[in-house]
């Protein structure tokens, strides 16, 4: 077994991997929420349309997708591994007192908040992206290419205006904002930046981002629902 091997199946080496792999999502997040902001724009759908096309048919955007969905399960699985570690290393131990700070708490709960994540992931892929991949939306005409494109925003403009998706939607970005916060924090922790210097900024930075994220991406079904 390598050096590198060992690494990888260590406890330190498990956490660099789900800090790395959750920096790759939490970077991917932005640009996901930019394009879905196309949504808001009232034309129609021409703009998301346009967006949806180029980021399902540039080869480029294609191969990080795929790299993307090996972290999402890379992240979901070493996850696990660690919170299965982590009660077994418990084991059976009971306290009279908890003094467990809201930190620890935090990182006790992140398996359980993960696992809605991912089933919110699930769900949100069926519903859209695996109807593009099987090419069962109706074609729309779009300024930007000569022939005619698969109309996503059909589908999630009708699952926008049901009150139990956007209950749902809504409900899983307030679940994504507290992974967001405490999986930020401590990947830069995991890696070892945190000195004393500008460990303020970095969670400055942790606390809008983990804010402004999924608010971003919860105005848009709520918007839907209420304004259009």
């Amino acid at each position: 077994m390598s050096w590198f091997t060992r690494f990888l199946s260590s406890s330190i080496g498990q956490k660099v991997v789900m800090s790395l792999t959750g920096l790759f999502l939490m970077l991917f997040l932005i640009v996901h929420l930019v394009g879905n902001l196309q949504l808001l724009n009232d034309d129609g759908g021409e703009a998301f349309n346009t967006y949806a096309f180029f980021m399902t048919h540039n080869p480029l955007i294609k191969v990080v997708s795929y790299t993307l969905y090996a972290f999402i399960l890379w992240h979901a699985v070493q996850g696990i591994r660690l919170w299965l570690g982590n009660r077994a290393a418990r084991g059976n131990e009971r306290y009279a007192v908890s003094h467990t700070r809201s930190t620890e708490r935090s990182a006790r709960n992140m398996a359980w908040l993960g696992i809605v994540i991912f089933v919110f992931i699930l769900l949100h892929m069926w519903q859209f992206w695996l109807q593009m991949k099987m090419g069962a939306l109706p074609p729309v005409e779009v300024a930007a290419y000569d022939h005619p494109v698969q109309n996503l925003y059909l589908p999630v403009a009708e699952a926008f205006k049901n009150p139990f998706y956007v209950a749902f939607y809504t409900i899983s970005m307030v679940v994504i904002a507290f992974h967001l916060w405490h999986g930020f924090w401590s990947s830069f922790q995991t890696l070892g930046i945190n000195h004393p210097r500008y460990t303020s900024l970095i969670r400055g930075i942790g606390y809008l981002y983990s804010i402004g994220i999924p608010a971003g991406f919860a105005l848009i079904p709520l918007w839907f629902y209420f304004a259009m």
